[in-house]
């Protein structure tokens, strides 16, 4: 199982798991509201809306990160179209069959947002099982030498 989870990018699982934590934090609320399972069944579609959301996000900008400038920029701004478009469809057919809570699906949909402030909580996890992120060097351009 640890050799699965390593083949990931390890800022995707950082992302992934801070969605997570997100969806049982807000899951441990859902004595609150009257209709329990139509709000569990919202956040944890959201949950599941945000986590394809990360996913595709780490993909656009990985194949992205390939091409040159003026084509990435045309790219990714596609896919972050795509990305809202479907974010949008999900929670419209959401809302009109009545299934789950629109609301507290867009509450788990934020559990992407929620997950980017949780990086120092996710960061130790990561650590965990990764272990110590080993980065290259920075390279200093000597003092002589300057561009002409």
């Amino acid at each position: 199982m640890k050799e699965k989870i390593i083949r990931i990018n390890r800022t995707l699982f950082e992302l992934e798991t801070g969605i997570l934590i997100f969806g049982v934090l807000c899951q441990l609320f859902v004595f609150l509201p009257i209709d329990k399972g139509a709000y569990s069944l919202g956040l944890w579609a959201g949950i599941l809306i945000a986590m394809v959301s990360a996913f595709h996000m780490w993909w656009s900008l990985d194949r992205a990160l390939n091409l040159e400038e003026h084509q990435a920029v045309k790219v990714t701004s596609a896919h972050n179209i795509l990305r809202y478009f479907l974010i949008t469809v999900a929670l419209i057919l959401i809302a009109v069959s009545r299934i789950a809570n629109p609301l507290s699906a867009f509450l788990g949909i934020m559990g992407l947002k929620a997950s980017a402030y949780m990086h120092f909580i996710t960061k130790k996890i990561s650590t965990l099982i990764y272990g110590e992120e080993i980065l290259p060097p920075l390279i200093e351009e000597p003092a002589g030498e300057q561009d002409m």
